[in-house]
C-alpha cells in the first residue's frame, strides 16, 4: 500500500453539519460513518495517511446550474459573506479539529516533522487548511491567533469574492480569467503569510489574483486542489501558463478528484473512469515535471468517481498510476513527498 497524503479535503464540512445535527462528529470518525468520503477506519483502508483538512464557510444561496443543451453551465457567485458569522463557524470547526486531536482520533500538525511523526505512529496527519478568509479580520489579528492554534495553509478566497480577493465561478466553458484579482489588504494577506510560514493556497481564484499571488509571494505555487484547463475547461482548472509558473517556482498542483474537473464534459457524473484521473496527472507530469504533481482529492466536497467511492478507494488511483507506467519513485513524489517538500519550504523549514 502506498502511503497518500492528500492536499485537500473537506471533512470538518461534514463533520461540522454532524455537529450541528446533534451528533458527535469525533465518534463519527473514530467509529466510522456510511456518509461522505473519509473517516477512521476507511483512511486506514486506503492508505490515507493525512492531508490538508479545510475550515470553509457555505454558501447557503448557491445553488449549481444544470447543463443547458449543449452542456454548459454558469452558476452564478455566492454572495460575499459577514465576517463575524463567518468567523463563528471557522471556530467551530476549528474546535472540532482540536477534540480531535485530543481524542487522539488525528494529529494536527504545524510541522513536516509532525506529519512524518503522526504517519508513522498511525495516526492520522491533519494540517488545517482555511478555505476562504472570510473569518479574518482587515488588520490580520484573527490570522495571528489561527496560526498560532495551529493554521498553516489558507487560500484567500473561495469561488466567491471577499475583502481579500475575488473567486472564479463555477461556469463550463470558461476560462479562469474571470475577473479582478487581490484587493489591497489581500496583498497584506499574502506578505503576512509569507512571514508567519503559512501556504497560500491558489484553488479558487481568479487568474489575475493567481498572478497577483506569484508577483507578491516568494513561496512556491500552489493549487491544492485543481486539474487542467485543456482538458476540461472550467474556470477553477489551470491553464498551460499557469503551470509554466508552477513549475518555474517548484510548486505543487494537487489532482482534483471531483468528476466535474476531470471528465471533458465536465458534468457532475460519477460514472467517470480511473483513465481521465491518470490523464491530467499524465499532462501535469509532462508539462511541469515529476516533482511538481501531488493529489488534491476534495473528498467531502465533490463528487468523486464511482471506482474511487471514498478514501479507501484511493490505491484503486494509485494501481491505475502503476500500470500506467510510474515508477515506484513516481509514486512516493506524487503521493506524499512533493507535498511535504512544498510544505516545508513554505513553513520556512527549507
Amino acid at each position: 500500500m502506498e502511503p497518500v497524503f492528500d492536499g485537500h479535503n473537506d471533512v470538518l464540512l461534514r463533520l461540522w453539519r454532524t455537529m450541528r445535527n446533534g451528533a458527535d462528529p469525533v465518534a463519527e470518525f473514530v467509529k466510522g460513518t456510511r456518509e461522505g468520503h473519509i473517516d477512521g477506519p476507511r483512511a486506514r483502508a486506503g492508505g490515507l495517511v493525512g492531508g490538508l483538512c479545510a475550515i470553509y464557510i457555505p454558501s447557503g444561496d448557491l445553488i449549481l446550474k444544470e447543463p443547458d443543451v449543449n452542456g454548459h453551465y454558469y452558476t452564478p457567485l455566492a454572495a460575499p459573506l459577514d465576517r463575524a458569522a463567518s468567523l463563528d463557524i471557522a471556530m467551530e470547526k476549528f474546535a472540532i479539529a482540536l477534540k480531535l486531536h485530543e481524542a487522539g482520533a488525528w494529529r494536527i500538525c504545524r510541522s513536516t516533522a509532525d506529519i512524518r511523526d503522526a504517519i508513522g505512529e498511525g495516526q492520522f496527519a491533519a494540517v488545517i487548511h482555511m478555505e476562504g478568509c472570510e473569518a479574518i479580520d482587515r488588520d490580520l489579528s484573527a490570522l495571528e491567533v489561527f496560526h498560532a492554534a495551529g493554521l498553516r495553509s489558507l487560500g484567500p478566497v473561495w469561488s466567491r469574492h471577499n475583502a481579500f480577493g475575488h473567486g472564479v465561478p463555477f461556469a463550463y466553458p470558461l476560462s479562469p480569467d474571470t475577473g479582478p484579482g487581490l484587493t489591497d489588504l489581500g496583498f497584506e494577506l499574502v506578505k503576512a503569510c509569507d512571514r508567519m510560514g503559512i501556504l497560500i493556497d491558489l484553488a479558487h481564484i481568479t487568474e489575475k489574483g493567481f498572478w497577483d499571488v506569484a508577483n507578491t509571494s516568494t513561496q512556491p505555487l500552489v493549487a491544492s486542489h485543481s486539474n487542467v484547463h485543456s482538458l476540461t475547461a472550467v474556470a477553477r482548472n489551470l491553464t498551460d501558463r499557469q503551470m509554466d509558473a508552477i513549475r518555474e517556482r517548484k510548486g505543487i498542483v494537487g489532482l482534483n478528484y471531483a468528476v466535474t474537473m476531470l471528465r471533458p464534459d465536465a458534468r457532475d457524473d460519477a460514472n467517470t473512469g480511473l483513465d481521465l484521473m491518470v490523464r491530467h496527472i499524465d499532462y501535469m507530469v509532462e508539462r511541469m515535471g515529476i516533482d511538481c504533481v501531488g493529489l488534491g482529492s476534495d473528498f467531502d466536497g465533490a463528487t468523486v468517481p464511482a471506482d474511487i467511492r471514498d478514501a479507501s478507494g484511493n490505491q484503486k488511483l494509485v494501481a491505475a498510476l502503476k500500470a500506467a507506467g510510474y515508477a515506484s519513485e513516481d509514486l512516493h513524489k506524487l503521493c506524499r513527498e512533493n507535498w511535504l517538500r512544498v510544505l516545508a519550504n513554505a513553513w520556512h523549514e527549507a
